[in-house]
């Protein structure tokens, strides 16, 4: 029986950005789903249980600290793990990431979409 493919949230609000990373993780054979503001990925966390999110620190509106805040409060996706992927690299933002449950903290510059793939790949071995 196939493996079932992996389903990634992507929460980034640089539309390049987030089309290559896309791009990249379906090359290998993950399923991904692209939110630009922490409110629309909250509106297709209702419909999709992903199996990891990866979420940009430094969103429109609404900031991924306060996202991660959301979902942790809620009943159904507080289990899913996630990933901040970022270029926002501030000692006490990070703290507050993972005070809220993050597993990693990855600053965007040091990862090629290829070396984001292996890396995020770790958290998704179960």
């Amino acid at each position: 029986m196939p493996k079932k493919k992996k389903k990634i949230l992507l929460v980034e609000d640089e539309i390049e950005m987030a089309e290559m990373y896309r791009d990249k993780f379906m090359e290998y054979g993950f399923d991904m789903i692209l939110a630009f503001t922490s409110e629309e990925a909250l509106e297709k966390l209702k419909r999709i249980k992903p199996d990891l999110i990866v979420l940009d620190i430094l969103l429109p509106t609404e900031n991924g600290i306060s996202f991660l805040a959301k979902i942790k409060k809620k009943k159904g996706l507080k289990k899913i793990p996630v990933v901040a992927l970022s270029n926002y690299d501030e000692p006490q933002t990070k703290k507050e990431a993972f005070q809220l449950g993050i597993k990693d903290y990855l600053i965007k510059t040091d990862f090629t979409p290829k070396k984001l793939v292996k890396e995020i790949e770790k958290y998704l071995k179960n």
